[in-house]
Parts: structure tokens; C-alpha cells; sequence
């Protein structure tokens, strides 16, 4: 699970595994899998760089490459 922020301020947690698609048009879109559209605050590329922290988090490392950066704001373990 990743935290996202809403447009309005509030923070919230989604399933990494039920996102679909991101889309900047020009607010961030995440479309989940039930079809359902959520805006958030954060870039495409940040959703994105939170998903592969989250997914190696999970995998112990496994998805790592070793010329892959880690997202600067994940490396505190902190991710957003």
C-alpha cells in the first residue's frame, strides 16, 4: 500500500496491486482496476517511483536492478 495525498490535502492509503493506470491530463489520475478515478497531488513519475518502493519493500529487494535508483524521498524509508 502507498500513502497519496488528495487534492484537497487529506492523505489516504491505496493498494499499489489495484492501480491501473496514472495519467497527468493535467492533475494526476490514478484508474483502478474497478474503474473507479482518483486525483491526486503527486506526479505520475512519483506514483510510479512509490509503486517500485512498495512492490521491493514487499519482494525483499528481489525487483532491484543494480543501475535502478531508489526514489529520493523513499530512501528514508519514508515514502511522500
Amino acid at each position: 500500500m502507498i500513502e497519496l495525498t488528495k487534492m484537497n490535502g487529506g492523505h489516504f492509503t491505496v493498494n499499489a496491486d489495484l492501480i491501473e493506470t496514472i495519467e497527468e491530463v493535467p492533475d494526476t489520475v490514478l484508474t483502478m482496476t474497478t474503474g473507479k478515478k482518483i486525483f491526486v497531488k503527486e506526479s505520475r513519475q512519483t506514483v510510479k517511483n512509490l509503486v517500485k518502493y512498495y512492490k521491493r519493500e514487499i519482494y525483499g529487494g528481489f525487483l532491484l536492478k543494480p543501475d535502478e535508483e531508489v526514489y529520493p524521498e523513499c530512501q528514508s524509508g519514508q515514502p511522500g
